[in-house]
Protein backbone atom coordinates (compact mmCIF):
# COMPACT_ATOMS: atom_id res chain seq x y z
CA UNK A 1 0.00 0.00 0.00
CA UNK A 2 1.05 3.58 -0.53
CA UNK A 3 1.29 6.17 2.27
CA UNK A 4 -2.06 7.76 1.46
CA UNK A 5 -3.92 4.45 1.60
CA UNK A 6 -2.37 3.60 4.97
CA UNK A 7 -3.36 7.00 6.36
CA UNK A 8 -6.92 6.54 5.07
CA UNK A 9 -7.17 3.25 6.94
CA UNK A 10 -5.84 4.86 10.13
CA UNK A 11 -8.40 7.67 9.82
CA UNK A 12 -11.19 5.13 9.43
CA UNK A 13 -10.03 3.16 12.46
CA UNK A 14 -9.80 6.38 14.50
CA UNK A 15 -13.38 7.21 13.52
CA UNK A 16 -14.52 3.78 14.70
CA UNK A 17 -12.52 4.05 17.94
CA UNK A 18 -14.06 7.44 18.79
CA UNK A 19 -17.55 6.11 18.13
CA UNK A 20 -16.99 3.03 20.29
CA UNK A 21 -15.33 5.01 23.09
CA UNK A 22 -18.31 7.36 23.28
CA UNK A 23 -20.62 4.36 23.33
CA UNK A 24 -18.57 2.90 26.18
CA UNK A 25 -18.81 6.15 28.15
CA UNK A 26 -22.59 6.29 27.64
CA UNK A 27 -22.88 2.77 29.08
CA UNK A 28 -20.61 3.77 31.97
CA UNK A 29 -22.86 6.75 32.64
CA UNK A 30 -25.82 4.38 32.95
CA UNK A 31 -23.84 2.23 35.36
CA UNK A 32 -22.94 5.35 37.33
CA UNK A 33 -26.55 6.44 37.51
CA UNK A 34 -27.55 3.05 38.95
CA UNK A 35 -24.69 3.16 41.47
CA UNK A 36 -25.61 6.64 42.68
CA UNK A 37 -29.25 5.61 42.97
CA UNK A 38 -28.20 2.70 45.20
CA UNK A 39 -25.73 4.82 47.20
CA UNK A 40 -22.69 2.99 45.82
CA UNK A 41 -19.29 4.44 44.96
CA UNK A 42 -18.54 5.38 41.36
CA UNK A 43 -14.86 4.51 41.69
CA UNK A 44 -14.35 0.80 42.45
CA UNK A 45 -10.66 -0.21 42.33
CA UNK A 46 -11.33 -3.95 42.24
CA UNK A 47 -13.64 -3.56 39.21
CA UNK A 48 -11.03 -1.43 37.45
CA UNK A 49 -8.38 -4.07 38.07
CA UNK A 50 -10.70 -6.71 36.59
CA UNK A 51 -11.07 -4.55 33.47
CA UNK A 52 -7.31 -4.05 33.15
CA UNK A 53 -6.64 -7.78 33.51
CA UNK A 54 -9.28 -8.72 30.93
CA UNK A 55 -7.77 -6.20 28.52
CA UNK A 56 -4.32 -7.72 29.07
CA UNK A 57 -5.70 -11.22 28.47
CA UNK A 58 -7.21 -10.08 25.15
CA UNK A 59 -4.15 -8.12 24.06
CA UNK A 60 -2.41 -9.68 21.07
CA UNK A 61 0.11 -6.85 20.58
CA UNK A 62 2.05 -5.03 19.34
CA UNK A 63 0.88 -2.73 22.18
CA UNK A 64 2.30 -3.81 25.53
CA UNK A 65 0.03 -4.54 28.49
CA UNK A 66 1.53 -1.49 30.20
CA UNK A 67 0.56 0.69 27.25
CA UNK A 68 -2.97 -0.74 27.19
CA UNK A 69 -3.35 -0.04 30.91
CA UNK A 70 -2.18 3.57 30.45
CA UNK A 71 -4.59 4.15 27.56
CA UNK A 72 -7.56 2.70 29.41
CA UNK A 73 -6.61 4.52 32.60
CA UNK A 74 -7.50 7.71 30.73
CA UNK A 75 -10.61 6.20 29.17
CA UNK A 76 -11.91 5.16 32.59
CA UNK A 77 -10.87 8.50 34.09
CA UNK A 78 -12.97 10.33 31.49
CA UNK A 79 -15.90 7.99 32.15
CA UNK A 80 -15.75 8.60 35.93
CA UNK A 81 -15.64 12.35 35.37
CA UNK A 82 -18.70 12.13 33.14
CA UNK A 83 -20.62 10.12 35.75
CA UNK A 84 -19.91 12.36 38.75
CA UNK A 85 -17.63 15.26 39.56
CA UNK A 86 -14.86 13.55 41.50
CA UNK A 87 -12.27 15.34 43.63
CA UNK A 88 -9.00 13.81 44.84
CA UNK A 89 -6.92 15.47 47.57
CA UNK A 90 -3.20 14.78 47.69
CA UNK A 91 -0.03 15.87 49.45
CA UNK A 92 1.00 18.84 47.32
CA UNK A 93 1.92 21.15 45.84
CA UNK A 94 1.54 20.29 42.17
CA UNK A 95 4.45 18.23 40.86
CA UNK A 96 5.12 16.11 43.96
CA UNK A 97 5.54 12.35 43.71
CA UNK A 98 2.18 12.02 45.46
CA UNK A 99 0.63 14.10 42.66
CA UNK A 100 2.18 11.70 40.14
CA UNK A 101 0.83 8.69 42.06
CA UNK A 102 -2.65 10.24 42.14
CA UNK A 103 -2.53 10.84 38.38
CA UNK A 104 -1.29 7.30 37.79
CA UNK A 105 -4.25 5.92 39.73
CA UNK A 106 -7.06 8.26 38.67
CA UNK A 107 -5.98 9.71 35.30
CA UNK A 108 -6.10 13.30 34.09
CA UNK A 109 -9.88 13.90 33.93
CA UNK A 110 -10.38 14.04 37.72
CA UNK A 111 -10.28 17.24 39.80
CA UNK A 112 -7.20 17.40 42.03
CA UNK A 113 -6.65 19.43 45.20
CA UNK A 114 -3.07 19.85 46.53
CA UNK A 115 -2.79 20.15 50.32
CA UNK A 116 0.06 21.06 52.65
CA UNK A 117 0.14 18.01 54.91
CA UNK A 118 -0.97 14.41 55.24
CA UNK A 119 -3.42 15.26 58.09
CA UNK A 120 -4.94 17.90 55.79
CA UNK A 121 -5.60 15.21 53.16
CA UNK A 122 -7.34 12.96 55.70
CA UNK A 123 -9.35 15.89 57.06
CA UNK A 124 -10.54 16.99 53.62
CA UNK A 125 -11.81 13.49 52.79
CA UNK A 126 -13.27 12.99 56.29
CA UNK A 127 -15.34 16.19 55.93
CA UNK A 128 -16.56 15.18 52.48
CA UNK A 129 -14.82 18.04 50.70
CA UNK A 130 -12.87 15.51 48.63
CA UNK A 131 -14.04 12.10 47.47
CA UNK A 132 -10.66 10.45 47.87
CA UNK A 133 -7.18 11.18 49.17
CA UNK A 134 -3.74 9.98 48.15
CA UNK A 135 -0.86 9.84 50.67
CA UNK A 136 2.57 8.17 50.77
CA UNK A 137 2.82 5.28 53.20
CA UNK A 138 6.29 3.73 52.74
CA UNK A 139 9.46 3.83 50.69
CA UNK A 140 11.53 0.79 49.79
CA UNK A 141 14.71 2.32 51.27
CA UNK A 142 13.49 4.85 53.87
CA UNK A 143 10.62 2.87 55.36
CA UNK A 144 7.27 4.06 56.69
CA UNK A 145 5.74 7.53 56.55
CA UNK A 146 4.76 7.91 60.21
CA UNK A 147 2.20 10.69 59.74
CA UNK A 148 0.16 8.49 57.41
CA UNK A 149 0.23 5.55 59.85
CA UNK A 150 -1.00 7.73 62.70
CA UNK A 151 -3.85 9.18 60.66
CA UNK A 152 -5.02 5.74 59.53
CA UNK A 153 -5.42 4.72 63.19
CA UNK A 154 -7.11 7.96 64.21
CA UNK A 155 -9.74 8.48 61.49
CA UNK A 156 -12.73 6.54 60.18
CA UNK A 157 -11.46 6.45 56.60
CA UNK A 158 -10.61 3.20 54.82
CA UNK A 159 -7.87 2.20 52.40
CA UNK A 160 -9.37 1.34 49.02
CA UNK A 161 -6.32 1.09 46.74
CA UNK A 162 -2.54 1.21 46.67
CA UNK A 163 -0.19 2.70 44.08
CA UNK A 164 3.48 1.86 43.55
CA UNK A 165 5.62 4.54 41.93
CA UNK A 166 9.22 4.25 40.77
CA UNK A 167 11.14 7.17 42.27
CA UNK A 168 13.91 8.73 40.20
CA UNK A 169 15.35 11.81 41.88
CA UNK A 170 17.12 14.63 40.07
CA UNK A 171 19.40 17.39 41.32
CA UNK A 172 17.66 20.58 40.18
CA UNK A 173 19.12 24.10 40.26
CA UNK A 174 19.82 27.31 38.35
CA UNK A 175 23.46 27.00 39.43
CA UNK A 176 25.88 26.67 36.54
CA UNK A 177 27.99 24.09 38.36
CA UNK A 178 27.97 21.96 41.51
CA UNK A 179 30.52 24.32 43.09
CA UNK A 180 27.93 27.13 43.19
CA UNK A 181 25.46 25.11 45.30
CA UNK A 182 25.37 26.13 48.97
CA UNK A 183 22.20 24.33 50.13
CA UNK A 184 20.14 21.34 49.00
CA UNK A 185 16.43 21.26 49.78
CA UNK A 186 13.89 18.44 49.69
CA UNK A 187 11.39 16.39 51.67
CA UNK A 188 13.03 14.51 54.55
CA UNK A 189 12.42 11.09 52.93
CA UNK A 190 13.88 12.25 49.61
CA UNK A 191 17.00 13.59 51.31
CA UNK A 192 17.36 10.27 53.12
CA UNK A 193 17.16 8.36 49.84
CA UNK A 194 20.05 10.46 48.43
CA UNK A 195 22.13 11.06 51.55
CA UNK A 196 25.20 9.04 50.51
CA UNK A 197 25.17 10.48 46.99
CA UNK A 198 24.97 14.00 48.41
CA UNK A 199 27.80 13.32 50.87
CA UNK A 200 30.03 12.07 48.05
CA UNK A 201 29.06 14.66 45.43
CA UNK A 202 28.37 17.76 47.51
CA UNK A 203 30.39 17.32 50.73
CA UNK A 204 29.78 20.03 53.29
CA UNK A 205 26.69 21.42 51.57
CA UNK A 206 23.83 22.06 54.01
CA UNK A 207 20.79 19.82 53.65
CA UNK A 208 17.49 21.55 54.45
CA UNK A 209 14.13 19.80 54.82
CA UNK A 210 11.21 21.19 52.81
CA UNK A 211 7.51 20.49 53.15
CA UNK A 212 7.59 18.67 49.79
CA UNK A 213 9.89 17.96 46.86
CA UNK A 214 7.92 20.43 44.74
CA UNK A 215 8.25 23.14 47.39
CA UNK A 216 12.01 22.53 47.30
CA UNK A 217 12.04 23.12 43.54
CA UNK A 218 10.08 26.34 43.97
CA UNK A 219 12.71 27.51 46.45
CA UNK A 220 15.52 26.57 44.05
CA UNK A 221 13.74 28.53 41.32
CA UNK A 222 14.20 31.71 43.38
CA UNK A 223 17.71 31.08 44.79
CA UNK A 224 20.55 30.49 42.37
CA UNK A 225 22.85 28.96 44.99
CA UNK A 226 20.21 26.43 46.11
CA UNK A 227 19.41 23.03 44.64
CA UNK A 228 16.44 20.70 45.07
CA UNK A 229 16.06 16.94 45.05
CA UNK A 230 12.86 16.18 43.14
CA UNK A 231 11.41 14.64 39.99
CA UNK A 232 12.04 15.67 36.40
CA UNK A 233 8.33 16.53 36.17
CA UNK A 234 8.70 19.06 39.02
CA UNK A 235 11.74 20.54 37.27
CA UNK A 236 9.74 21.01 34.07
CA UNK A 237 6.71 22.36 35.90
CA UNK A 238 8.66 25.08 37.71
CA UNK A 239 11.14 25.66 34.85
CA UNK A 240 14.35 24.87 36.77
CA UNK A 241 17.20 23.02 35.00
CA UNK A 242 18.23 19.48 35.91
CA UNK A 243 21.92 19.32 36.79
CA UNK A 244 22.04 15.57 37.28
CA UNK A 245 19.57 12.71 36.98
CA UNK A 246 19.19 9.49 38.99
CA UNK A 247 20.85 10.66 42.19
CA UNK A 248 19.43 8.02 44.56
CA UNK A 249 21.69 5.86 46.75
CA UNK A 250 19.85 2.64 45.88
CA UNK A 251 18.35 1.58 42.57
CA UNK A 252 14.79 0.16 42.46
CA UNK A 253 13.65 3.01 44.68
CA UNK A 254 9.88 2.61 45.00
CA UNK A 255 7.33 4.46 47.10
CA UNK A 256 3.97 2.95 47.98
CA UNK A 257 0.97 5.27 48.20
CA UNK A 258 -2.50 4.65 49.60
CA UNK A 259 -5.85 5.81 48.26
CA UNK A 260 -8.24 6.56 51.11
CA UNK A 261 -12.01 7.01 51.03
CA UNK A 262 -15.20 6.32 52.94
CA UNK A 263 -16.62 3.23 51.22
CA UNK A 264 -14.84 -0.15 51.13
CA UNK A 265 -14.06 -1.85 47.84
CA UNK A 266 -15.26 -5.41 47.04
CA UNK A 267 -12.75 -8.23 46.62
CA UNK A 268 -10.96 -9.48 43.56
CA UNK A 269 -10.87 -12.83 45.41
CA UNK A 270 -8.46 -15.78 45.22
CA UNK A 271 -5.97 -14.03 47.53
CA UNK A 272 -5.48 -11.18 45.07
CA UNK A 273 -6.28 -8.56 47.73
CA UNK A 274 -4.44 -7.11 50.68
CA UNK A 275 -5.94 -6.16 54.04
CA UNK A 276 -4.42 -3.66 56.47
CA UNK A 277 -5.25 -3.45 60.17
CA UNK A 278 -3.93 -2.08 63.45
CA UNK A 279 -4.22 -3.53 66.95
CA UNK A 280 -2.72 -3.34 70.42
CA UNK A 281 -1.85 -6.23 72.74
CA UNK A 282 -1.96 -6.87 76.46
CA UNK A 283 1.27 -6.49 78.42
CA UNK A 284 1.85 -10.19 79.02
CA UNK A 285 4.17 -12.98 77.87
CA UNK A 286 3.41 -14.32 74.40
CA UNK A 287 0.78 -11.68 73.63
CA UNK A 288 2.09 -10.89 70.14
CA UNK A 289 2.41 -14.57 69.25
CA UNK A 290 -1.20 -15.09 70.33
CA UNK A 291 -2.26 -12.09 68.22
CA UNK A 292 -0.77 -13.40 64.99
CA UNK A 293 -1.79 -17.04 65.58
CA UNK A 294 -5.23 -16.55 63.94
CA UNK A 295 -3.40 -15.88 60.65
CA UNK A 296 -0.73 -18.59 60.82
CA UNK A 297 -3.27 -21.22 61.86
CA UNK A 298 -5.26 -20.48 58.67
CA UNK A 299 -2.23 -20.18 56.36
CA UNK A 300 -2.89 -16.49 55.82
CA UNK A 301 0.24 -14.68 54.71
CA UNK A 302 1.16 -11.87 57.10
CA UNK A 303 3.35 -9.82 54.75
CA UNK A 304 4.15 -6.82 56.96
CA UNK A 305 4.16 -5.94 60.67
CA UNK A 306 5.56 -2.93 62.47
CA UNK A 307 4.99 -1.20 65.77
CA UNK A 308 4.32 2.42 66.55
CA UNK A 309 3.64 4.21 69.89
CA UNK A 310 -0.12 4.43 70.35
CA UNK A 311 0.14 7.98 71.77
CA UNK A 312 -2.54 6.99 74.29
CA UNK A 313 -0.20 6.21 77.19
CA UNK A 314 3.52 5.68 77.80
CA UNK A 315 5.02 2.45 76.39
CA UNK A 316 1.75 1.43 74.77
CA UNK A 317 2.16 0.32 71.15
CA UNK A 318 0.03 -0.24 68.08
CA UNK A 319 0.95 -3.01 65.65
CA UNK A 320 0.25 -2.29 62.00
CA UNK A 321 -0.20 -5.41 59.89
CA UNK A 322 -0.76 -6.21 56.22
CA UNK A 323 -2.10 -9.63 55.26
CA UNK A 324 -2.89 -11.25 51.93
CA UNK A 325 -6.61 -11.69 51.44
CA UNK A 326 -9.80 -9.63 51.63
CA UNK A 327 -11.77 -9.00 54.80
CA UNK A 328 -14.86 -10.56 53.17
CA UNK A 329 -13.17 -13.91 52.47
CA UNK A 330 -14.33 -16.50 55.05
CA UNK A 331 -10.93 -17.47 56.48
CA UNK A 332 -9.81 -13.85 56.73
CA UNK A 333 -13.12 -12.86 58.33
CA UNK A 334 -12.69 -15.60 60.95
CA UNK A 335 -9.10 -14.62 61.69
CA UNK A 336 -9.99 -10.96 62.10
CA UNK A 337 -12.87 -11.81 64.44
CA UNK A 338 -10.57 -13.97 66.59
CA UNK A 339 -7.97 -11.22 66.73
CA UNK A 340 -10.58 -8.56 67.56
CA UNK A 341 -11.77 -10.58 70.56
CA UNK A 342 -8.22 -10.96 71.91
CA UNK A 343 -7.00 -7.35 71.61
CA UNK A 344 -7.68 -4.24 73.73
CA UNK A 345 -7.70 -2.17 70.54
CA UNK A 346 -8.49 -3.33 67.00
CA UNK A 347 -9.20 -1.35 63.82
CA UNK A 348 -9.61 -2.60 60.30
CA UNK A 349 -7.91 -0.14 57.95
CA UNK A 350 -9.20 -1.54 54.67
CA UNK A 351 -9.03 -4.23 51.99
CA UNK A 352 -7.90 -3.42 48.46
CA UNK A 353 -6.43 -4.98 45.30
CA UNK A 354 -2.87 -6.19 45.83
CA UNK A 355 -1.53 -4.64 42.65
Amino acid sequence: MDLESLRDQIDQIDKEIISRLNERVRLAQQVGHLKLKEGKAIYVPSREEEVFRKLAANNGGPLTDKAIRAIYREVISAAIASEKQTTVAYLGPEGTYTHQAAMKNFGSSIDYVPLKSIPDVFDRVQRGEADYGVVPIENSTQGTVIAALDMLAETDLTIIAQVHLDISHCLISHAQSLKEIKTVHSKDNALGQCRQWLANTLPGVELIEATSTAAAVRYAAEHRDAAAIASSIAAQLYDVPILQENVVDKQNNITRFLVIGKQPTPPLGNKQDKTSLVFSIRDETGALMKAIHPFSSRNINLCKIESRPSRRKVWDYYFYVDIIGHQDEPDVREALAELRDACPFFKLLGSYPNT
